[in-house]
């Protein structure tokens, strides 16, 4: 075992990455002892050299610093790439060709929080696989090197802002759009790659810091937007940006003001996308609208409905060779163009592209779109050991009643709109969400949901609007 190990508690192993309070969770005996069994993951299957970034966190670099520790004893040698962004540590894995690597990032989460992505190939690993990490040290079979990895620093910002450069060339339009980096990793790369290619930029909070002293790196959540919103308003602007705080998912707020919703924002990307592969398969995530499968069919579209989570829904994209997928969350993933990872960066230069071949503003795009009466996605505790007993029995007592979309939960399809219940994979928690064509469908789809749940055996609730 590596010097100076500790066992990892086995609920930071969450479904999707390795994630924990820093300082109680994820100490430098933990994540060392992680570093060497990813390590020996790896080894296992013929993979020996990898990159490693990192988020603006404060307790980044020592958890970085920790797991490369552990991880070069097993003899794989670590390309670290520094602070960075998420995408940026995707690309890195095309970029040396290598098919492993590190991201440490808390991503949205508190800033006590901090997290571990850890890559196979050109993929984060999810699942069976990050069990499969938690299992070597549970059974003892972490495999320690008698030759130590190297280790090499190096920075790729420019490169990367080079190459999502070239990927976008807007339209005659010229733009003006706001960022909000949060004082996350986004400032390192935003405002100057939406400047290469043609914008004008308004900066907000560009300056990464982990106390992030001006509002919580989350820009899909209202109560984060209210300064990119006054700045977009005061300077005129097109568009405002955000970034969370490692910079996969993007936040939107139009010309007036107002808060764009993921699935509006995949509604405008789509046609784009179909406008070119008229026909292709939409994978479509089962908290998303019912505008969106409408706009999709209307646009000739082939809709399919997926699971949530970012790495179920990059693994259906692989599996079904699809062009473009997202979430609600603001998780964007292009393939038509670009290389299937969800990028912000990338995200917006979309966005701009089709502002700038329109001259609509982006409010009036939005306003062409079907809307309907909603629930905000509204998560309430539930624990671990009850929340999937409470879907199974809510999903058996709809399709009693009514027709249903089962792939993630359960979506209950009513006559004039819909509720959804699902159990979160990353934490203690259930989700509901409903929609209606009216203001009466909604509540009475709403209630009707509420009373399944209560009916499970669920906790009580309040929805959010």
């Amino acid at each position: 075992m590596p010097s100076c190990a500790s066992e990892p508690m086995p609920h930071i192993f969450r479904e999707y990455d390795i994630r924990g309070l820093s300082d109680e969770e994820l100490t430098d005996g933990a994540v060392r002892t992680i570093g060497a069994a990813y390590g020996t993951y790896l080894s296992e299957k013929g993979v020996f050299s990898v990159t490693a970034g990192g988020d603006a966190r404060l307790s980044t670099p020592r958890i970085k610093a920790a797991f490369i520790e552990g991880l070069t004893q097993t003899g794989i040698s670590v390309t670290d790439i520094g602070m960075t962004a998420t995408p940026v540590f995707y690309w890195s894995l095309h970029h040396f060709k290598v098919n492993g690597g590190v991201m440490v990032t808390g991503s949205h989460n508190p800033p006590e929080f901090n997290g571990l992505k850890l890559a196979l190939g050109k993929a984060t690993i999810w699942g069976d696989e990050i069990r499969k990490v938690y299992g070597i040290i549970e059974t003892g079979g972490i495999k320690l090197s008698m030759t130590k990895g190297a280790l090499r620093e190096t920075d790729i910002s420019g490169l990367y802002t080079e190459m999502l450069t070239s990927k976008i060339k807007l339209g005659p339009r010229k733009l003006k759009v706001v960022t909000d980096s949060g004082n996350g990793t986004g400032g390192i790369y935003a405002p100057e790659f939406l400047r290469n290619i043609g914008a004008e930029v308004v900066e907000l909070f560009s300056e990464p810091d982990g106390h992030f002293p001006n509002h919580h790196p989350d820009p899909t959540k209202r109560e984060y937007l209210p300064a990119l919103t006054a700045a977009v308003l005061q300077n005129h602007a097109d568009a405002g940006i955000g970034f969370d705080g490692d910079s996969d998912r993007i936040g939107v707020v139009d010309d007036k003001g107002n808060m764009i919703f993921g699935d509006q924002l995949m509604a405008l990307y789509w046609r784009e996308i179909l406008g070119r592969h008229p026909g292709a398969l939409a994978i479509i995530e089962v908290k998303s609208s019912m505008m969106l499968p409408q706009e999709v069919t209307r646009l000739g579209g082939n809709p399919i409905w997926w699971k949530s989570g970012h790495s179920l829904v990059k693994a259906k994209m692989k599996e079904e060779n699809a062009l473009f997928a997202g979430e609600v969350s603001g998780h964007m993933f292009f393939a038509d163009e670009y290389y299937g990872y969800d990028d912000a960066f990338y995200a917006a230069g979309r966005l701009l592209r089709i502002l700038s071949n329109t001259g609509a503003n982006l409010s009036d795009l939005i306003a062409e779109l079907p809307s309907y009466p909603s629930t905000a996605e509204t998560r309430f505790p539930c624990p671990d050991s009850l929340k999937f007993g409470i879907v199974d029995r809510v999903r058996e007592s709809a399709l009693k009643d009514m027709e249903a979309i089962t792939v993630d939960g359960v979506r209950m399809i009513y006559k004039d709109g819909w509720g959804l219940l699902r159990a979160s994979n990353t934490q203690p928690i259930l989700v509901a969400r409903a929609e209606g064509i009216t203001e009466e469908a909604l509540e009475a789809i709403s209630s009707d949901v509420k009373r399944r749940i209560k009916e499970a055996g669920g906790p009580g609730f309040e929805w959010e609007y």
